[in-house]
């Protein structure tokens, strides 16, 4: 998932919602490839944060004054490079703030953090409805431009457009007012997720089947009670191999009902908000405005994807479900159905009985540590590039980690890692942009924010196969975001392509997660060290293959959801209905009744009716992918090729076109066919 949002004129195609930031750059004039001294407190207070926020937004009023003075012609100069400036320390003040809230452990800076998003939020807000700033952009004059500034320029006017800017004075008012309640109540919604932390308690014996560093890692309390909490690094390991149903069946029901009942009325006000603003703009309801101007381009098309996508998935999915089946029957000969809080664990069943594959044996071979200095080596290989530590930069918690990118001596761009979980933090994995990188100006910076096993030091913190393909996805979105920062206009920086793109280079990466000799370079045995065997990923390859009807069908659910609750008026959607109905349409698996899954679902307030474009995505990776040598994985030519045309533009050309460049074709469906059917697509 990747969480880049903030931009200025007004960019919605890349969502103006939260992002992240940490390390701020400012606006000063900056070698190419360099980083500026900071004297910022590696874990700000309240007070500090406010006011660095508030001085970058001073900077951009003052920045926005210096653009409407403007007397005579109106030229690059005066103008768009202002307003460049003005994106910059918009940029900053967003991305500083939103990480924060996110991230920090101090509640009383979070809360600060939240403050500052919300005058950020407004400032744009205000800056997109700004008809100087508009018509100072119509009456520039663009004759000997090169063709990224006249893009520029169209794509900010249409943005403009968009967002209202030639609607009457009543109506950018309302604008402004929607826009500001749906950042507050968008925060209050993710809070409420990040917040719900909770837990069962179990009796040692009760966890049987389950890893034995778990169990090590999970020492009994005063009563001999062990607690399982709904955070990933325990929920996930519970679910897939705790022999005890009733356990498992309590811990989903508890994380199935994270937020909610108190998101239910969030959400009820997000879409009232989100529907009155796509009809102030034009629209019919929020899911015609939100594509708009996306790949897709309609809900009807995105319709007509799912539809496809269900059509696509529905045999392989029944026939994944009925081995699932067939197993449950072997321990309960009655059984009817599999319900859905059983099916990871008689998935890791048909895995192991099937397919001789065992998770569990598995994820021995991949402790934190070697598998993050694996994914370091292999995207060094392929991409020609180095990863140095920075062992004095700021970080907001002792756990994180900070590296620059380097190629040739030369830093590309500056990156941290927030690895593990820890109260108050952002709950799932997320690539975060932390400054975008502006040509000649500042380098790009991210972060990635994930919840792995692992930092308190006590033992191996062994991951999942599930968790490397995590960790190299997000990877991926941190490489798009570095790659693509060296724009001259910020709005084109790093993963600024259409939102339905963005997922693609991330998931396309995760196919090197299945390749033995990329594997064998990083996973040893954390008791023996031997290397990972060749014949163990030859069974992973051919045990994750299964399942694959199910995922999709799942993914088409989550999808409908997301579509369906913003294609609507919102009085008539009741998402305690329109769940268990979705369900039952799209999934291999039955509702279970008194979970409320959408409570918790961050991507409706983050990608709102978006969801779909996972699976677009993912179509679009699969066929970017089939270029790539199968049997050398590790051969950076065909890499370097991807680099240059498809990460490194950014978003200076529209995301079919980067495709098209790369594969000498428009993408298409049948490598996204072949590999749901399990013919070969991956290695």
């Amino acid at each position: 998932m990747n969480r880049e949002r903030w931009r200025t004129m007004p960019r919605p195609r890349a969502l103006l919602i939260p992002t992240a930031a940490w390390l701020l750059l400012g606006v000063g004039l900056l070698p190419a490839g360099t980083l500026p001294a900071t004297a910022q407190p590696a874990t700000p207070t309240a007070e500090s944060l406010t006011m660095e926020i508030q001085a970058h937004l001073d900077q951009a009023q003052s920045l926005l004054d210096r653009v409407v003075a403007v007397e005579g012609p109106r030229t690059v100069e005066n103008t768009l490079e202002v307003l460049n400036d003005l994106s910059i320390a918009l940029d900053a003040a967003g991305s500083k703030s939103s990480l924060m809230e996110n991230v920090h452990p101090d509640e009383e800076v979070r809360k600060a953090a939240e403050k500052g998003s919300q005058d950020v939020q407004a400032f744009v807000t205000a800056l997109s409805l700004n008809r100087e700033v508009y018509d100072a952009l119509t009456a520039v004059d663009l004759a000997g431009a090169d063709p990224l500034t006249r893009r520029m320029v169209e794509e900010s006017l249409k943005d403009y457009r968009r967002a209202g800017v030639d609607r009457d004075e009543a109506t950018r008012n309302r604008i402004k007012e929607l826009k500001a309640e749906l950042v507050e109540i968008g925060q209050d919604f993710d809070r409420n997720i990040r917040d719900d932390i909770r837990h069962i308690l179990v009796d040692p014996q009760e966890l049987a089947g389950v890893p034995a560093d778990f169990l090590e890692s999970h020492p009994p309390d005063e009563n001999g009670k062990i607690k399982v909490t709904t955070q990933y690094p325990d929920f996930l390991p519970a679910l897939k191999y705790c022999e005890n149903a009733e356990v498992r069946e309590r811990l989903y029901h508890e994380f199935h009902n994270r937020a909610y009942p108190a998101n239910k009325e969030v959400f009820a006000r997000i879409l009232e908000k989100r529907r009155e603003l796509a009809g102030l703009l034009g629209f019919s309801n929020w899911a015609h405005y939100i594509t708009d101007d996306k790949m897709v381009g309609s809900p009807d098309n995105v319709a007509t994807f799912l539809a496809k996508l269900d059509d696509a998935a529905r045999a392989r999915g029944e026939s994944d479900y009925g081995m699932l089946l067939a197993r449950k029957r072997k321990d309960h000969p009655e059984a009817a159905e599999v319900a859905d809080h059983e099916k990871f664990y008689y998935q890791e069943l048909v895995r192991a009985e099937e397919y001789d594959f065992d998770s569990q044996v598995l994820r021995a071979y991949f402790d934190y540590p070697r598998v993050k200095e694996g994914i370091f080596d292999l995207t060094s290989r392929l991409f020609n590039v180095s990863y140095r530590p920075v062992h004095d930069a700021p970080v907001w918690h002792e756990s994180v980690e900070c590296y620059d990118l380097v190629e040739n001596g030369t830093v590309l761009g500056r990156f941290y890692l927030d690895m593990h979980p820890r109260e108050g933090k952002y709950g799932h994995a997320a690539q975060f942009t932390v400054n975008s990188g502006v040509k000649d100006r500042q380098i790009p910076v991210a972060a990635l924010v994930c919840n792995f096993p692992g930092g308190d030091g006590d033992g191996p913190a062994l991951m999942e196969h599930d968790d490397v393909e995590t960790f190299l996805h997000e990877f991926g979105h941190l490489l798009h975001t570095l790659f693509g920062g060296n724009q001259r206009w910020i709005d084109f920086s790093g993963v600024a392509t259409e939102w339905d793109f963005v997922e693609a280079p991330s998931q396309m990466l995760e196919e090197w997660a299945i390749d033995h000799s990329t594997l064998s370079a990083f996973a040893r045995h954390h008791e023996t060290g031997e290397t990972i065997p060749v014949e163990l990923v030859e069974k992973l390859k051919k045990a994750r293959d299964f399942g694959n009807g199910i995922y999709v069908r799942q993914q088409t659910f989550y999808s409908a959801i997301s579509l369906l609750a913003h294609s609507r008026e919102p009085e008539t959607v009741d998402m305690d209905a329109l769940v268990p109905e979705l369900q039952e349409k799209y999934s291999a698996f039955a509702y279970v009744p008194g979970t409320h899954m959408h409570a918790s679902f961050g991507h409706l307030e983050g990608y709102s009716a978006m969801y779909y474009t996972y699976m677009w995505s993912l179509v679009i990776a699969k066929d970017l992918f089939s270029k790539f040598d199968r049997a050398n994985m590790l051969d950076p030519a065909v890499a370097t090729e991807y680099r240059k045309k498809v990460l490194e533009p950014g978003g200076s050309k529209d995301a079919a076109d980067l495709v098209t460049d790369f594969l000498g074709r428009p993408y298409g469906f049948e490598s996204f066919r072949s590999w749901l059917n399990g013919n070969g697509v991956t290695p």
